[in-house]
């Protein structure tokens, strides 16, 4: 399966692969009060929730290592 930050972001957290990502580049994703609450979104639209705490350039970065995950 193919990530990307249209991937559903409780799918992301439930890969250990991605879930590091994540966490390198979103330090705290994972243990956010909130984290619940976006878990059946996919993480770009989640981003245009958090108020500028995800912002594009972090986008950017996870997706490009999503990709290099093949």
């Amino acid at each position: 399966m193919a990530f990307s930050t249209q991937s559903k972001l409780g799918d992301l957290l439930d890969n250990p692969q991605t879930a590091a990502i994540l966490e390198k580049h979103m330090p705290g994703i994972s243990t956010h009060p909130q984290i619940g609450m976006g878990k059946g979104f996919p993480l770009a639209v989640v981003a245009n929730f958090s108020g500028g705490l995800i912002t594009p350039e972090m986008l950017e970065a996870v997706d490009a290592e999503f990709a290099a995950l093949g």
